[in-house]
């Protein structure tokens, strides 16, 4: 992992802020349905004389078919948000697992008896040999 220098505190406060501006969205999301309803009622409708008045006129039905058109890709949205927070996540997890395991090996190389390398004792002389 050499070149990388993450701030694991400002990569928390970013997701932090991330899942608080997708739980905004997820509220717009939900009232998303309600507007277009709103919407649809108020666009009014066309009625001939003596004929009942329709519930919802032209604007209304094609504001219910693009509701019904837009709705997966609102559901996409709102799960690649949440799997892209979670990979973030993830992945600061990993990184500080890797400086802990890089950390240990550290350590554990610098517990080791040093390797002396002596006068006189090459070339098959000492330490063994």
């Amino acid at each position: 992992m050499t070149g990388w220098d993450l701030s694991v505190p400002g990569i928390n406060g970013v997701l932090k802020d991330v899942m608080e501006i997708a739980g905004d969205l997820e509220g717009q999301v939900e009232k998303y349905g309600g507007h277009l309803e709103s919407a649809a009622g108020y666009a009014g409708t066309l009625a001939m004389p003596g004929e009942p008045v329709p519930e919802a006129g032209l604007i209304g039905a094609a504001l219910a078919e693009f509701a019904e058109a837009t709705q997966e890709d609102l559901m996409f949205v709102a799960a690649r948000a949440g799997k892209s927070l979670q990979g973030a996540s993830d992945a600061t997890s990993a990184y500080l697992t890797g400086d802990l395991d890089m950390a240990a090996a550290a350590q554990a190389e610098a517990l080791k008896a040093p390797e002396l390398d002596l006068p006189g004792q090459g070339q098959g002389q000492g330490q063994g040999e």
